[in-house]
């Protein structure tokens, strides 16, 4: 778990260093404690003097604490604008509100890491490589959710199609309505 939590605080903090506005803004809020849950680990981190994450404290209660969806994986392939709709930020309004800021605009350079190991022309290749094959990626899984979501709905009956659904609820409604006239004109009688 210390790794895990090493690890996150090295990949946070490379980001912010790269990015001065993020150091500042984070700054203001030294010495706050966060506590991010993703349902199968809790990471425990403060916020330095440098506006840095470090490893924090085992507190009761911390300033801010951040619950991650059990989806999240899903979201980062499918659906990352709203992934940071679906995280849950409780505790102290500045801090909260300062930190979805930072996270939501930090932006990784990968290819200027990559750059000061191999150069800025192999660097650039294998970033446009990259990009186009997180685009494959990408398009692949979505054409395959759409053949799962074909297959179930049309050709295995597993799930109903939206139309079949529409008509069964208007259906209901209709029913319901001629059940209603029919009780009224047997009170009548």
């Amino acid at each position: 778990m210390e790794a895990l939590i090493s690890l996150v605080v090295r990949a946070l903090n490379h980001l912010i260093e790269g990015e001065s506005w993020a150091q500042t803004r984070l700054a203001a809020h030294s010495g706050a404690q966060l506590q991010v849950d993703s349902g199968f680990f809790v990471v425990r981190l403060a916020i330095n003097d440098q506006g840095l994450f470090q490893p924090g404290e085992k507190v009761l209660h911390p300033d801010v604490s951040i619950t991650l969806p059990g989806d999240l994986a899903a979201r980062l392939l499918f659906d990352r604008d709203t992934l940071f709709s679906s995280v849950k930020l409780g505790g102290s309004a500045d801090i909260a509100e300062s930190l979805a800021f930072v996270l939501r605009n930090l932006r990784w350079d990968g290819e200027a890491d990559l750059a000061q190991l191999v150069g800025d022309i192999p660097a650039r290749r294998f970033s446009k490589l990259g990009m186009k094959l997180a685009a494959a990626i990408h398009d692949a899984a979505a054409r395959m959710a759409d053949n799962f979501t074909e297959y179930a709905i049309e050709e295995s009956g597993m799930l109903a199609a939206s139309h079949d659904v529409t008509a069964f609820g208007s259906g209901v409604v209709s029913l319901r309505d001629d059940v209603a006239r029919l009780e009224k004109r047997i009170a009548r009688l």
